[in-house]
């Protein structure tokens, strides 16, 4: 029998070759095509993208060989392109909706299905548990040969990138990055994102270098192309070596963004989230913020300075996506990098993510240590660690079951003041708070923990390791 098609926090994944397969997205791809006609919105078509690794390319031409084969038109993206401007053309040809061949931040191994509603946006879970029950009641599959759907028109090969580039350019201030006169140095980990940021920034007193910008479906000299520390560890050395003003890097699909100071120190994504919104209220932009449960306390230290409404949601764009667009916020994101802008598109963006980051340093003065000094200075020091454990898949139901039944009063010696489950289960201590939650994309329990000092970090990351039997 075909092994069911799950989709995670963003979308279907699986190991290239193993459940990852050209029946599989077939199948995807049918059911998908059936929940399109069933919804009335088959007419409007389907944006078809994909990135940078093995395969990419053709799983993104097999979805199109089989939606374009019941008459659904299909604008198929002639080069890798990143999530975030894929959504971008699903909005600008208000289309149905988008897939994207990608995995985004997953080891090299991995592919996936990513499914973005026609807001541009991850499909919410209510629309992703009604796609599940078509891809399982699906028929075989359907097929058109692409030179043949071209020939029909119903196949039309498009560049995303022009529009996505005129809609940056009216959200950033490019000419005052341009001029500012930066070193930027920018790690594409060989994903969909290389070239954008240098093309965008060209022309100026601000220079660009680019690391990794080849495409390599192997993302070699890193465990997965995630824009975290231990997989930047060159770009945190060529930064400070040659002289450069900031480090920024992308994931593999470019919806994600990394920052290294002009030291050579990895900058957290909480503090990389909460620097966003900073700039954003610093600058007069005022309304709700959306961020996971995950993410920093700093947010809501800001938004009750700042006077605006915050909602926490559960981890996954699916989740935190609709959030936003309900509440017409300025700024939604996560903890794993990933930042929604108001008048762009409902989903992560690293590329816009980095820009706006590099116009707060130009409006600013400040280097990007400085920012982050200045941060502090205005909700009080935080810091934060994530580990991803590894477990025994057999152990699962017993972990969860010390997740979510133990109670804890105490955790490293500090009184546990409150817990909630608005996804896993998250501690709160007076020195901050500890999480934990199973990974809705990899076999991975993750465990988070911000709190005022570094020490306190490890010592209750330890603590919630220990208790969990992990």
């Amino acid at each position: 029998m075909d092994s069911p098609i799950k989709f995670g926090t963003d979308g279907w994944r699986g190991i290239i070759a193993e459940d990852f397969t050209f029946a599989n997205v077939r199948r995807c791809a049918q059911g998908l095509a059936d929940y399109l006609r069933a919804v009335g919105a088959a007419g409007n078509g389907l944006v078809v993208g994909y990135d940078t690794r093995f395969a990419s390319k053709e799983f993104a031409e097999a979805v199109a060989s089989v939606v374009s084969a019941s008459e659904i038109p299909v604008f198929l993206c002639g080069q890798p392109a990143p999530t975030p401007v894929v959504s971008h053309q699903v909005v600008q040809r208000q289309a149905a909706g988008g897939v994207v061949i990608t995995s985004s931040h997953n080891p090299a191994a991995w592919s996936g299905f990513k499914f973005k509603s026609a807001e541009g946006g991850s499909a919410s879970q209510a629309v992703t548990d009604v796609l599940e029950l078509c891809i399982d009641s699906a028929g075989p599959p359907k097929h058109l040969a692409l030179e043949e759907g071209r020939t029909l028109g119903l196949v039309q090969d498009v560049d995303p990138n022009p529009a996505y580039r005129e809609s940056i350019a009216g959200l950033v201030d490019l000419e005052k990055i341009r001029d500012a006169g930066l070193s930027v140095m920018v790690d594409s980990m060989h994903g969909a994102g290389a070239g954008y940021i240098a093309g965008l920034l060209q022309g100026g007193r601000t220079s660009v270098v680019e690391l990794r910008g080849a495409a390599n479906p192997a993302f070699p000299g890193m465990a997965q192309p995630e824009p975290i520390a231990h997989n930047l560890k060159e770009l945190c050395r060529r930064v400070p070596a040659d002289g450069a003003s900031v480090g920024l890097a992308l994931d593999g699909d470019a919806d994600r963004i990394g920052l290294v100071d002009e030291s050579g120190r990895f900058v957290s994504t909480l503090e990389v989230f909460s620097l966003l919104a900073l700039y954003l209220l610093e600058r007069g932009d005022r309304g709700p913020l959306v961020k996971g449960v995950t993410a920093s306390l700093m947010l809501n230290k800001l938004a009750d300075k700042y006077g605006v409404a915050i909602a926490e949601m559960p981890v996954g764009f699916k989740n935190i996506g609709p959030r936003f667009v309900e509440d017409d916020a300025i700024l939604g994101g996560e903890e794993s990098g990933g930042y929604a802008f108001r008048g762009h598109i409902p989903e992560r963006d690293g590329i816009l993510s980095g820009l706006y980051l590099l116009e707060y340093m130009a409006a600013s003065g400040l280097a990007a240590s400085g920012l982050v000094d200045h941060l502090f200075a205005t909700v009080g020091e935080h810091h934060y660690q994530r580990r991803d454990v590894q477990f025994d898949p057999s152990a699962r139901a017993d972990i969860m079951g010390r997740i979510v039944d133990s109670p804890l009063s105490e955790l490293a010696g500090m009184a546990v003041r409150g817990i909630d489950a608005i996804d896993g289960r998250r501690w709160l201590l007076d020195a901050g708070w500890v999480a934990a939650r199973f990974s809705g994309t990899e076999p991975l329990l993750r465990i988070y923990c911000e709190a005022d000092t570094t020490a306190n970090v490890t010592r209750l990351l330890d603590a919630m390791q220990e208790h969990l039997g992990v």
